[in-house]
């Protein structure tokens, strides 16, 4: 008995109607982003394993996908490495006896998570032996490996889109996939605040084309982060604060400060860090507030006059419907963030995040160039499509692929048309012939499930006086008339 047909957990097929509301999503974005001299590239799914790994933080670096080698490649596994393997597996099966249950064996990142961090080390150099290749988790990293690889073709500053899927072992919910699309926009090779300013217009602009009429672009400086840490006391937790920061919207504010303890963070620094997690106030009173907190931190004071200057900027060129507002509690959990933290959320659904990104200093530097400061941000198109869905944004013109549809009577009235057929898609008006002379009831019906908003009648009487009958599907109007006479009429 053959089993039943099934897709693994965080994925999706997409059916013909998701599909074209999913392009009119990218077209969308595509068009805002030619729009401020943006080109297109593309990048490979799989990447080296050593090109993914460390760039993300621990948390991101155990969400990769890694791909097993083709072969056997664990005959190539010394007698240690196995040990090794051993010792993780027995560690790993108590921890799930203790916990009462199979959670997240298969994607091992709970259990591993918590075997010692020298079994993990090696763990992790055993990986590579048999894992050289991983699926990308961003389009960011593969980016910067990109323009490392062809810097000799391209001109900088290097303003490049991209559009593709990327994919993360990530527990799958309400708005996260295992497999989701990423619309990135980047700019690299200068460390202008012109271009910051830049993405919270085309932030702007292109979700207001989308429909999007309530939505705030939140931005914070890594800098700022960075003060904030120095200021109490513990710089060199730096990543530990911001990874437990940036749960804030997760795990509340008891959460976060659990977290931090765990991190150890001490209570003095958490309790100083603590009433900045309720900041309010305009976007100025906020900065005058973080300045005086940041009083004696060079590079946090820094971070505010970045701030500063791109929210004067925004203000004095105008934006369609977004709020921009200082959110200090953004942290972004990626590592290689250095400056500017932008994320976007739609205010009036439940959702995360559907915009993210940031500046970066040091990316390319890991492939092997230095001096490549880049800044970037990246559009979630199955969260915008959820959101769009949900909010009921799609214009019907965005859902009608198929103008027009022919029925079909007969051989004869068949033949004539294709010929008119032709003609409307010359003047690139989406049309279709029903394949068969079928009963008009399953012909009707198929232009209703199909959205088709006209259907041409053509019998014996309408080719004999060289005559179309159409009808309306919306309002159910229907008229006879010569053919250049409907072409106007469904072109109004």
């Amino acid at each position: 008995m053959s089993s039943k047909p099934s897709i693994p957990k965080g994925t999706r097929d997409f059916l013909p109607e998701t599909m074209v509301k999913r392009n009119y999503i990218f077209s969308t974005l595509k068009t805002v982003f030619e729009k401020y001299g943006f080109l297109p590239i593309e990048t490979p799914s799989l990447e080296y394993t050593s090109t993914l790994m460390g760039k993300y933080g621990d948390e991101g670096d155990k969400l990769i996908f890694k791909i097993l080698d083709s072969g056997n490649p664990f005959l190539e596994l010394n007698k240690s490495d196995v040990e090794v393997l051993k010792h993780i597996v027995e560690d790993a099966s108590a921890k799930i006896k203790s916990q009462g249950g199979f959670r997240d064996v298969i994607r091992g990142q709970k259990t591993l998570e918590e075997v010692h961090a020298e079994a993990m080390s090696e763990a992790g150099k055993i990986a590579l032996k048999i894992s050289e290749k991983a699926l990308r988790y961003d389009l960011t990293v593969p980016f910067a490996r990109f323009v490392v690889m062809n810097q000799n073709e391209l001109s900088f500053p290097f303003k490049r889109y991209q559009i593709q899927p990327v994919w993360r072992a990530d527990r799958p919910q309400k708005g996260r996939y295992r497999e989701f699309y990423q619309c990135d926009v980047d700019v690299v090779g200068t460390d202008s605040l012109l271009c910051e300013i830049e993405l919270v217009q085309i932030a702007d602009e292109a979700l207001s084309k989308l429909g999007f009429t309530d939505f705030t672009i939140k931005i914070n400086n890594r800098k700022i982060l960075s003060g904030i840490a120095e200021v109490c006391g513990e710089a060199d937790k730096l990543i530990d604060i911001t990874v437990a920061i940036d749960k804030l919207d997760k795990i509340g504010i008891d959460g976060v400060i659990k977290e931090l303890k765990e991190r150890g963070v001490s209570d003095n620094a958490i309790k100083k860090i603590n009433p900045l997690f309720s900041l309010n106030g305009s976007n100025e009173e906020k900065l005058s507030t973080l300045k005086t907190f940041l009083e004696l931190s060079e590079v946090g004071l820094k971070g505010i006059e970045e701030l500063a200057y791109v929210f004067d900027r925004v203000y004095k060129l105008g934006i369609k419907n977004a709020t921009v507002e200082v959110d200090v509690t953004l942290a972004r959990g990626l590592n290689y963030y250095t400056g500017a933290i932008f994320e976007v959320k739609a205010n009036n659904v439940q959702m995360g995040s559907i915009c993210g990104g940031g500046r970066y200093d040091n990316l390319t530097e890991l492939f092997g160039l230095k001096g490549m400061s880049g800044v970037g941000i990246s559009f979630g198109a199955d969260r915008i499509y959820d959101v769009m869905n949900e909010l009921n944004l799609f214009p019907t013109s965005a859902l009608t692929s198929t103008k027009v549809l022919f029925i079909n009577f007969g051989e004869a009235e068949q033949s004539h048309s294709m010929k008119l057929a032709k003609n409307l898609r010359e003047k690139n008006i989406a049309c279709e012939v029903y394949p068969s002379s079928a009963k008009m009831q399953k012909q009707m019906q198929y232009a209703n499930d199909r959205k088709i908003p006209f259907v041409v009648l053509i019998g014996s009487k309408e080719l004999e006086n060289n005559q179309v009958t159409f009808k309306n599907m919306e309002s159910g109007e229907q008229k006879t008339c010569s053919f250049e006479e409907m072409i106007k009429a469904i072109n109004l």
